[in-house]
């Protein structure tokens, strides 16, 4: 585990190691959640990483009325 320090800017620094396991890259969006007195940084992939994630998907699934 690592430590970071919250800058006057209320900034926190990743370290090198968590964004290269990540393949976090400068100018990206993180997306941030606080979830039980904790807070969660979700890396959002960018729009060409995410295209064709749903390939395949099983779209025969009957939908209820209201969700039509």
């Amino acid at each position: 585990m690592q430590t970071v320090t919250v800058s006057p800017n209320l900034e926190l620094p990743l370290p090198i190691s968590i964004c290269e396991a990540l393949h976090i890259k400068p100018g990206q969006k993180i997306q941030v959640v606080q979830l039980d007195g904790r807070i969660e940084l979700i890396p959002q992939p960018s729009l060409k990483q995410a295209r064709g994630f749903l390939k395949g998907i099983d779209t025969t699934i009957e939908r209820e009325e209201d969700r039509l």
